[in-house]
């Protein structure tokens, strides 16, 4: 993510999460203007004991990741003004 970027909400089920981020950006007009963004990753530590965090996932990994992103959305239709 860019520096401009400014993580807005998390969502956490075991070791999947999604964040849902903040952009800014110029619209045609030259207006400032915001729009988000969702991330999905899982966190693992690797044989050194550091955490780790990829975006790919196993198949007991995906009822979670479903659970995470439909709470991301829901966050979004609640709370945001749609686009």
């Amino acid at each position: 993510m860019s520096e401009n970027n400014t993580p807005v909400q998390r969502f956490k089920a075991g070791a999947v999460s999604a964040t849902v981020w903040t952009n800014d950006r110029i619209t045609k007009s030259g207006e400032p203007a915001a729009y988000f963004s969702i991330s999905l990753d899982r966190a693992y530590k690797d044989k050194e004991g550091e955490w780790k965090h990829v975006n790919s996932f196993r198949v007991n990994d995906l009822p979670k990741a479903s659970l995470v992103l439909q709470k991301a959305y829901e966050w979004l239709a609640l709370n945001v003004a749609s686009e």
